[in-house]
């Protein structure tokens, strides 16, 4: 069974030769705005092994000598892949790590306890599975008090120095740009030092702590002096979202506003990405600019807004000149002139745009995104979370359901953990107000809920796992606030499904991976409606979040029943969510929102009550999810208007998913 099939979407357009070159001169050409050796690898598990095989190969030459091998190593969720595969290597290849000494480069303060250290996440994922030795595992002193820091910190460099400094340095890279937590300001001589976090850190510790309320405010990092010694150092990152990081630090300016491209100044350093992650860098997004292109109908959409965006003019007023000036010469060559080109381009886009998101019945749909019969279609709206649906696609949600289609959602996670304990505490105080009314004599009832109300009210701490009686409230009050929903868009309480993956049910913010369990669920429910069209979260930004591992159950459950007959006339759409919108040279599908279908979608959001000001996992945006929702789809109609298309309110945009 493929359970990773999401990482694999983006290879569709790119081409092999650019991140995988034939030979030296073709790689000097493409990589010549980068100033860090970057290697691109199709998944990260491929990118991940060849990070585990070169520490295994310098820690192994190192034994040859009878020398340690001094590694520096991040937390976080990027190494976590890289810890896998020298765990196996240890366990299936019989690698030893005797001669390893591990500096853990970063830990929170003030201390907590063992199961929320940076140190503990490294110990489980890595080091208590291999033969390395105790004592020689060093980590910042993070239990002194607050005038004992700097005596810490001296502590750990002399520790490191005692050793030499570093043989081999794997990094992470943080949103800002920033490696360990020398955040953005942090110089090239920074050494060992307490730092204060920023919004955003804490909002990814959060993982580690469970909420962001637990996470510490500060930590003690590793200076960028100490890690710019080490002899070699290679640097990881994966997924979408950190495609402008990585974009910045390997072909930007060096400065210590952005503190990874301080590693430019390094002899030995090299960068290992997957594709996602490299997505921003030129020669992947705009290879026009250091190579010869096999021009397809995609690449040459993306090259013309692109070039939209540098003249500030709309696509029918581009000139040969504005397409010679900027490096387009080849496609004036393959069409002629920059009128054939800009006519081809601007019928593609205008082609995208529907207001029949299922097809218009009985029309000519040779130019229309979606096939015109039949109809009606069965359609099924995949939301991971029970408000996914409205956020992302609500317009067209409605858009379904008026134009006669038989719509279903199916939300495949509880979201109960998204739930603040003061919505408990409300409904469970109103349903005591009902008991004493209507059935006062239910002292077992009675005496269930006290208890659960002590509990939250007085009894429960920050680092509690919810029980199981809570879960299942705030589960309960996702669930009628998606009914109250579904029934403002106008499907039947019958249509309104609830999958509860099991891979979700932790109660934790941290979640099980994928499993074969999650991926039948799925498929039998798939199999029960068998519908001619599927709409499904395609966010690809965050590679270990709850919208991920959904879209990768619906993708394995797919790919089970791919040769089936009825799935011949079976559509994928894919959706992003309110923080991200696909690019314009990927959307299939467009669909455009008046100013009052955009303010449906808002009251359907509304209906969402536990999800505004007080959810939980809002995070370091300030915006509620509807104002994020609004200003994606009217920035991406604005992009369409700047073209010199049509002007809407708001558009909401789709990706056609083929299986692979």
């Amino acid at each position: 069974m493929r359970l990773d099939l999401s990482s694999q979407i983006t290879l569709e357009r790119i081409p092999l030769n650019l991140y995988r070159p034939a030979n030296a001169f073709e790689d000097s050409a493409l990589t010549r705005y980068e100033k860090i050796k970057t290697r691109i690898y199709q998944s990260i598990k491929k990118g991940s092994s060849k990070a585990a095989r070169e520490i295994v190969e310098g820690m192994q030459e190192h034994q040859k000598k009878n020398k340690s091998f001094v590694l520096g190593l991040p937390g976080g969720m990027s190494p976590l892949s890289v810890y896998e595969e020298l765990v196996r290597m240890h366990k299936e290849d019989n690698v030893s790590f005797e001669n390893l000494v591990v500096f853990n480069t970063y830990e929170y303060y003030p201390y907590v306890d063992d199961t929320h250290s940076n140190l503990n996440s490294i110990k489980e994922a890595f080091l208590n599975h291999i033969d390395i030795k105790p004592e020689n595992i060093y980590s910042p002193d993070v239990t002194v008090e607050k005038d004992g820091i700097l005596q810490s910190c001296e502590r750990f460099s002399a520790d490191l120095e005692k050793f030499g400094g570093l043989d081999y340095l794997l990094l992470g890279l943080g949103n800002e740009g920033n490696i360990g937590f020398n955040m953005p300001g942090s110089n090239i001589y920074s050494q060992t030092r307490l730092v204060v976090l920023d919004s955003d850190s804490i909002d990814d510790a959060r993982l580690i702590f469970g909420s962001i309320e637990n996470v510490p405010l500060s930590a003690i990092t590793m200076g960028m002096a100490d890690m710019l010694e080490a002899e070699k150092i290679t640097l990881i990152a994966w997924g979408e979202s950190k495609a402008e990081s990585v974009k910045t630090m390997v072909e930007g300016v060096v400065t210590d506003a952005i503190p990874a491209s301080l590693l430019q100044l390094h002899p030995n350093v090299k960068v290992i990405v997957d594709i996602s992650a490299a997505d921003q860098l030129t020669r992947i997004s705009y290879p026009w600019l250091v190579t010869s292109c096999d021009w397809t109908n995609q690449l040459i959409r993306r090259a013309i807004v692109w070039l939209c965006d540098i003249v500030n003019k709309p696509i029918l007023k581009l000139t040969d000149k504005d397409y010679n000036d900027n490096g387009l010469n080849e496609l004036l060559a393959l069409y002629g002139s920059a009128y054939n080109v800009n006519i081809k381009i601007f019928n593609d886009l205008q082609h995208t745009i529907t207001g029949w998101p299922g097809g218009k019945p009985d029309a000519d749909d040779s130019n229309r995104p979606e096939r015109a019969n039949p109809y009606p279609k069965k359609v099924i709206i995949f939301s991971p979370h029970p408000d996914d649906d409205v956020i992302s696609m609500g317009g067209t949600f409605q858009r379904l359901v008026n134009q006669g289609h038989e719509v279903h959602v199916a939300y495949q996670t509880s979201g109960n953990i998204a739930v603040g304990d003061e919505d408990v505490i409300r409904y469970m105080s109103f349903v005591k107000n009902l008991r004493k009314k209507f059935d006062p004599n239910n002292t077992e009832f009675r005496d269930k809920y006290n208890n659960l109300l002590h509990y939250l009210m007085h009894e429960k701490t920050k680092d509690d796992i919810d029980p199981e009686e809570i879960l299942f409230i705030k589960g309960g009050i996702r669930r009628e606030e998606a009914r109250t929903a579904t029934r403002y868009v106008g499907i039947p309480d019958e249509n309104v499904h609830f999958l509860d993956l099991p891979f979700y049910e932790t109660g934790r913010v941290q979640k099980n991976p994928i499993s074969e369990k999650d991926v039948y669920i799925v498929k039998d429910f798939i199999e029960t409606i068998k519908p001619h069209q599927m709409f499904v979260a395609g966010d690809l930004a965050d590679p270990h979040g709850t919208h991920k591992v959904c879209l990768d159950a619906i993708f394995a459950a797919v790919d089970l029943m791919k040769e089936d007959d009825w799935m011949e006339d079976c559509r994928i759409w894919m959706y992003r969510g309110a923080w991200m919108e696909w690019e314009i040279d990927h959307i299939e599908m467009a669909v455009p929102l008046s100013p009052e279908e955009l303010r449906q979608k808002r009251n359907s959001i509304l209906k969402h009550q536990s999800q505004m000001e007080n959810a939980p996992f809002l995070g370091s945006d300030e915006r509620l999810f509807w104002q994020r929702s609004e200003d994606r789809n009217r920035a991406t109609a604005q992009l369409y208007e700047k073209l010199g298309l049509a002007s809407y309110e708001a558009i909401e945009a789709f990706v056609e998913y083929h299986p692979l």
